[in-house]
């Protein structure tokens, strides 16, 4: 297990309870990528958003590596992956969605594969799903987007906030962006204060919070916007995932990702499982995991996907 640099022998024991895995690493173009890899069985990857980690699927692990194979990157900038500046890294959606592809591929996955998406985990796992839709058996969607902003939807002033010159002093300066979204993001269950400071340890230094900034300017607003016509193009090929067993888990209390998104899915994907949450927040795996863990195993045993005993899906 890779260690962060933890002020209390308290968060040290709760880091080695909560996140008791091996560390792995895959190394593009002189930068490392960490991941996880745990696990027997058919593939799931779970991808995370902004400011979030690998840790934020923490739970959903411990429950389905006893029977899946569960595989869960860190973005570059993000978690225990490395923090490249921007004259070595290029911090945009087009090459996140390269890094998982090229994760994918030095996995040798290449077989059918759930994918799991929140936040900006959604348009970049269905970024990677758009370039290989054969690939993709199922799909699990927590919070996220895989569209441009519904119609009369604006930017929530948060989020505009933090694309200013204020906003990246804050962003950089204080890890404002990581810190407010632990506090705010889970609206059902609170997390502990400790909790909080694990989510928030990788971006503790400063040299250390350039991806959480990136992320948010990169959000796609408009066209001529660098993400756009990517965001748009897997928009318009949605439909071709209609057939797609996809489960959807969605907390309503989410000032970004509202009923509006969900409502948006629905329109895309409308043969999709919807459970709602009226109290959940954005996290929220958090705030509902002993509810969402059976779910998700309801939703796998009436889709199986067989796999030989190489652990390969045939």
């Amino acid at each position: 297990m890779e260690r962060l640099k933890l002020a209390k022998p308290a968060l040290e024991e709760l880091f080695a309870r909560e996140y008791p895995f091996q560390s792995h690493f895959f190394g593009p173009d002189g930068t490392r990528m960490h991941y996880l890899d745990e696990g027997p069985g058919e593939p799931l990857l779970m991808v995370h958003g902004n400011p979030t980690w690998s840790f934020y699927y923490r739970g959903l692990v411990q429950a389905f590596r006893g029977a899946y194979r569960c595989i869960v990157p860190d973005h570059m900038g993000c978690g225990l992956s490395d923090v490249p500046d921007d004259d070595h890294y290029d911090y945009t959606l087009k090459q996140r969605i390269d890094d998982l592809e090229a994760l994918v591929a030095h996995l040798g996955l290449e077989n059918e594969l759930t994918l799991l998406l929140h936040d900006w985990g959604g348009m970049i796992g269905m970024g990677f799903a758009d370039r290989h839709p054969a690939m993709i058996k199922r799909l699990v969607i927590f919070n996220t987007a895989a569209f441009p902003l519904p119609v009369g939807k604006i930017l929530p002033w948060q989020l505009g906030l933090t694309r200013t010159w204020l906003g990246e002093f804050l962003v950089l300066r204080l890890n404002a962006f990581s810190r407010i979204a632990a506090r705010v993001c889970c609206r059902r269950k609170k997390l502990s204060p400790n909790l909080r400071q694990l989510y928030c340890a990788p971006y503790q230094a400063p040299d250390r919070r350039l991806a959480t900034l990136r992320f948010v300017q990169d959000i796609p607003l408009r066209p001529g916007d660098r993400a756009y016509a990517i965001v748009q193009g897997v928009a318009s090929r949605l439909d071709r995932f209609r057939s797609v067993p996809t489960l959807i888990c969605w907390g309503e209390r989410d000032f970004v990702f509202d009923r509006d998104f969900l409502e948006q899915w629905r329109r895309y994907l409308p043969e999709a499982e919807v459970h709602q949450w009226p109290n959940g927040g954005h996290y929220i795996v958090e705030d509902a995991l002993e509810e969402i863990a059976p779910l998700i195993q309801a939703f796998f045993d009436r889709y199986p996907v067989e796999v030989n005993s190489h652990g390969r899906v045939r």
